[in-house]
Formats: structure tokens, C-alpha cells, sequence
């Protein structure tokens, strides 16, 4: 049980309830235990999301962490755990100090993310020190930008984009491994990529693979090669 004091912020105003310890505790969230099939954004879907974003900071701010988890595979916590000198525009990589398991890792992203990512990356020099994608306005101005708070963000930019596919972080991350994929690296090195520890993880990544491209690749196979005097007849 909660004193009245501890109902009460500094100011003598009346907490929130979430604001207080254990708030939730032993209450699972309402999405767990569910599974979303591997169904990744198109780049077209992805570009128009980040074009209906704005020139505004808020807007730089979406298309940057839009570039973060499609270019560069972050996960939502990753990306939003990232500082300035975490990144590395020279070498091309990105630094995640706090992976999956607290895991450290460098990762790397393309010339076109690096672009994307610039028009934030200028705003955020003005902004306090702390996290690379950080709160704008308000008290809380430079502290970290909260994960509901980004998902929300993408949503409801997707929403305005005519976007009526689901538009979630971990789906950026979906296409960033099935493009990889297209463009013929090596499954390891997108495990490597990715922070998988084992390879049957990124495989359910690959999974969003179109099933009329797997039809069409097969079906476009080569005829087997064989020898001139072998033959089918029985």
C-alpha cells in the first residue's frame, strides 16, 4: 500500500499511477504471446512513410530512426540506446553496446542510410547531450525517446501515408535481412549482421520472402546438365 506521500510528485501534484513502483507488476502486456507473420514493407512502402514524414525536427527524428532499423537492422531498443559517438560515418559502422543479452557488436550501413540520417544528426547537435534519438520539447528535452512512444510514431506516419501494411520496427528489420539476401550476402554474415546467435534465427527472418518470387526463381532454373550421350529413356 501506497503513503500520500509517495502519491504526490515534489511540486505536492498528484502522481500518475504509472509513475509509481511496480505499477503493472506481475501483468503481462496485451500483445504478448502474440506472433505477426514475416511480412517486411516494400521500399516503396518504406520511402513513402519516410516522405510523409516532414521537414520538421520531429520529422527528421521518425526518418531517422526509420533508416536506423531498416538500413542498418537495429532493434528498437538497440536504436534507441544509441549516443552520437556510437556512430561512425567514415567506417560506415554503427556501434550497439547493448545488443540481445547485452551483447556488443558493430554493424554497418550504406551510403544512402548515412544521407538519410544526416538532416537528424544536424538537428540533435542542438538539442542537450545524451541519447542519439532523444525527446525534443518539453522538461524531459534530451533524455530518451521511448519505445511506445517511436512505435506510435511509425504507426500513425504510416497511417498518413495510405501505409496499410503493419508498419512495425521489428518489420523494418524484416526487410533489411530479406534485402540482404537479395543482393546476395552470405547468410552468416547477415546473421553476424542482425546479432543472431544462431542461424535458425535469421532463417525466420527470411521468411518474408515473397511466395510468387520463390515460384518464379524455381521455375526459371536452368535444365539440368548432363552429358551428351546420357539420355532419359529407360
Amino acid at each position: 500500500m501506497l503513503s500520500s506521500q509517495q502519491l504526490l510528485d515534489a511540486a505536492g501534484r498528484r502522481r500518475s499511477p504509472a509513475s509509481t513502483p511496480g505499477f503493472r507488476a506481475g501483468i503481462p502486456p496485451r500483445n504478448k504471446g502474440q506472433r505477426y507473420p514475416a511480412d517486411p514493407p516494400s521500399v516503396d512502402e518504406i520511402v513513402a512513410v519516410m516522405r510523409q514524414a516532414g521537414q520538421t525536427r520531429q520529422g527528421h527524428r521518425l526518418i531517422a530512426l526509420t533508416v536506423a532499423l531498416w538500413r542498418a537492422g537495429l532493434r528498437i531498443n538497440e536504436a534507441l540506446s544509441q549516443i552520437e559517438s556510437d556512430l561512425d560515418q567514415r567506417r560506415g559502422s554503427v556501434l550497439v553496446r547493448h545488443g540481445k543479452n547485452n551483447r556488443r557488436r558493430e554493424v554497418g550501413m550504406d551510403a544512402w542510410g548515412w544521407s538519410a540520417l544526416a538532416p537528424w544528426l544536424a538537428d540533435r547537435v542542438e538539442l542537450p547531450v545524451g541519447p542519439l534519438f532523444c525527446v525534443i520539447c518539453g522538461p524531459t528535452r534530451g533524455r530518451v525517446w521511448s519505445a511506445s512512444s517511436a512505435r506510435i510514431g511509425l504507426h500513425d506516419l504510416a497511417g498518413r501515408a495510405g501505409v496499410r501494411r503493419r508498419f512495425a520496427p521489428h518489420q523494418l528489420r524484416h526487410a533489411h535481412a530479406v534485402e540482404l539476401l537479395h543482393e546476395g550476402i552470405p547468410l552468416p554474415l547477415i546473421q553476424r549482421q542482425l546479432g543472431h546467435s544462431n542461424l535458425s534465427s535469421t532463417g525466420t527472418y527470411l521468411q518474408g520472402i515473397d511466395t510468387v518470387e520463390i515460384i518464379s526463381t524455381v521455375h526459371a532454373r536452368r535444365a539440368p546438365m548432363m552429358h551428351a550421350s546420357a539420355g532419359l529413356a529407360l
